[in-house]
């Protein structure tokens, strides 16, 4: 069976299909956006009455002052930060699983989430001759300095990744080079970690949990634009991924410059899963479970309403796996991970399981 076929819950005889009544489901996934948008204000340690949260969101007085800091100063940021965090890895996942043809391929498999985490083990792990820490000395940029350690290692991985792009024909022979460039920074952090001490190994397995709360505002006046403008280059490559749908023989014969088209994708994908890595850690199976997640809610495979869609659940997902996250009600805060895991894989064995992709 053909991997492109094993993508799409339908068959059509091309990748354009009639958009149909799919506009509308996009509508009733922003109305489900925006209704989990509002939850997550109002849901926390401290719960807060939903009048009250959309009277702080329209300038007004809530009943109690103290509610109007914990909204804007805590509870806004984070909520935006998973919307784009959730948003960002599932158009990166789309992406990657249509350009290298692989149900089960992710934002992570250039090897970006492990550039990243080389960073942030780089700065936290690292012990020199007199017991200092890299840590100390990126201390001076306060709480960005493992957003810039991070940054620094995803944008080295890409800018590796994008040579590669360049010289290699096969997007399957892409794809191995960045799961080799992912297995190789991973063996260098193991090796931080074997060497590392107690406390340093405690902060670098916090900070792989993944969280939104980390973010600030000053921080989203960096993150928020940088995934907006991935997100819009991706919507730019509508056509191009559609065409990829049915191989890179049948995009060439359409006039498609597929080394180009290629170096695009990896792009926006690499920008979207670094930036989000960077400011949020490693958040894991959004990107995989999302696009599976799209195609069976609105049975197609055109990207110009899956790149949206994808978007919109996304950024859904993150919100609620937060909320899951905070255990309301108490002051507990689970990892992260654990929960995108708890949501995300039962989707990915429920796909695998109706698609039968054990053949593919």
């Amino acid at each position: 069976m053909d991997q492109a076929a094993s993508l799409t819950p339908e068959t059509t005889a091309t990748p354009w299909p009639r958009l149909g009544l799919r506009p509308l489901a996009l509508v009733a996934m922003l109305a489900v956006l925006l209704g989990a948008f509002v939850l997550s204000l109002a849901v926390g340690s401290v719960q807060i009455p939903l009048d009250q949260v959309l009277t702080i969101l329209v300038g007004g007085e809530p009943t109690r002052a103290t509610w109007t800091r914990i909204v804007y100063d805590f509870r806004l940021p984070k909520a935006l930060t998973a919307m784009l965090a959730g948003g960002a890895l599932a158009m990166s996942g789309l992406q990657m699983q249509t350009l290298f043809r692989n149900p089960l391929a992710d934002p992570f498999v250039l090897g970006v989430n492990s550039g990243a985490s080389l960073g942030v083990a780089l700065v936290v792990l690292s012990v020199g001759a007199a017991n200092t820490t890299l840590l100390a000395v990126a201390g001076l940029l306060g709480n960005l300095s493992l957003v810039v350690a991070a940054c620094i290692g995803a944008t080295t991985v890409m800018l590796i990744v994008l040579a590669l792009a360049q010289r290699v024909q096969s997007s399957v022979t892409l794809l191995i080079l960045g799961l080799m460039i992912g297995y190789l920074t991973s063996a260098l952090v193991s090796l931080l970690l074997y060497f590392s001490i107690a406390e340093r190994i405690h902060a670098y397995i916090a900070w792989t949990f993944g969280s939104f709360g980390g973010v600030t505002w000053s921080q989203l006046r960096v993150m928020a634009p940088t995934i907006i403008l991935a997100m819009l280059l991706a919507l730019m490559l509508t056509k191009t991924l559609n065409a990829l749908l049915l191989g890179e023989a049948y995009a060439r014969s359409m006039g498609l410059d597929v080394r180009r088209a290629r170096l695009g994708i990896v792009i926006s994908s690499a920008v979207l899963a670094g930036t989000v890595t960077a400011f949020c850690g490693p958040i894991a199976f959004l990107g995989i479970a999302i696009p599976h997640l799209c195609r069976a809610l609105l049975r197609t495979a055109d990207h110009r309403i899956l790149l949206p869609a994808c978007a919109l659940v996304g950024a859904t997902a993150a919100l609620l796996a937060d909320l899951a996250a905070q255990a309301p009600g108490s002051s507990a805060v689970l990892p992260l991970n654990a929960i995108t895991a708890l949501l995300g894989a039962p989707v990915v064995v429920w796909i695998i399981l109706r698609r039968g992709f054990s053949h593919v």
